[in-house]
């Protein structure tokens, strides 16, 4: 793990996604947090000394369901597949495809397995399965504010948590798509995954992988915006967290009667045609139920 000293710093963005502002001033206490993902062999460790079984190996309840196709309530996970050509990217289902038998085991379903990924980002794990590992570790997931302060590595204000410019020298500094989404990966970065973590250079903090490869989850609930009263030079909080989910999706759609939690970072998925989100102000609602195979987690020790 690392340490994160206490300090101040200007969270959030105005000149992306709605959801990223206001910028605010934000005042966190010093912790430690985990210098990478929590890896494939790091995940195997505990579900082998506690029997665990994550969400992915479950079936769901159908009374939280109820519109749902039968023959889709069975244990299972989200696979992304590249398309074959452009398609309509306002529709993540013309990539993303429940798979029956996916999980952090088989991350692309029956037939699949994590041999040679062992020190890859453990995927396809719910928020529940990420609580329950840090539990186990003795620590906890990073809150929103936690986590963009560490991403930042002490840059405050910077686009992207090494400075302004994407590829320094030509340099890529994180596995993220390179190309148009979802088709065309030109995979520059050498992966077209998942990467192991550590192969792409740390931030200010010592911090690995914090942009790109997988998102990550945090404790936060889900809010459209930050705080607009944080943004007040009179209320700068300190350790702030959304612990409640209290706007929830009433939009009458699939799942909106779910809570979502923060999830922050990026993944090898985003591309700046679609998801340029591997930024440390960048934010996403994630659903609490829900596992990929592009969102994995670290955690933190609050001292």
């Amino acid at each position: 793990m690392r340490w994160v000293p206490p300090g101040a710093f200007r969270m959030g963005s105005e000149d992306f996604y709605p959801e990223e502002a206001p910028i605010h001033r934000v005042d966190v206490d010093g912790f430690w947090i985990d210098e990478h993902p929590v890896t494939v062999a790091e995940f195997r460790r505990f579900v082998k000394a506690t029997g665990y079984v994550t969400c992915a190996e479950r079936s769901p309840n159908p009374a939280d369901y109820p519109d749902a196709d039968p023959a889709l309530l069975v244990p299972g996970s989200l696979v992304f597949h590249k398309t074959r050509g452009p398609v309509d990217l306002r529709d993540p289902r013309n990539w993303w495809a429940w798979t029956p038998e996916a999980f952090w085991r088989r991350p692309e379903g029956p037939g699949s397995n994590v041999g040679g990924r062992e020190h890859h980002p453990v995927v396809h794990v719910a928020v529940g399965d990420a609580e329950a590992y840090a539990a186990w570790a003795g620590k906890e997931l990073p809150t929103e504010a936690q986590w963009e302060y560490a991403a930042r590595g002490g840059l405050d204000g910077a686009v992207f948590v090494w400075g302004d410019e994407f590829a320094p020298r030509a340099r890529p500094m994180a596995n993220v798509w390179q190309g148009r989404f979802p088709w065309e990966n030109l995979v520059s970065d050498g992966w077209e995954g998942t990467s192991p973590v550590k192969r792409f250079p740390a931030n200010g903090y010592g911090l690995y992988d914090i942009a790109g490869n997988v998102w990550e989850w945090t404790a936060d609930f889900f809010t459209p915006r930050h705080d607009a009263d944080a943004s007040k030079a009179c209320c700068v909080p300190h350790n702030p967290r959304v612990a409640s989910p209290d706007e929830l999706d009433a939009s009458g759609r699939i799942g909106g009667h779910i809570p979502r939690r923060v999830i922050k970072g990026g993944s090898h998925l985003c591309a700046p045609n679609y998801c340029l989100r591997y930024r440390p102000a960048a934010r996403q609602g994630e659903a609490i139920d829900t596992s990929t195979s592009h969102i994995g987690f670290r955690c933190v020790v609050n001292v």
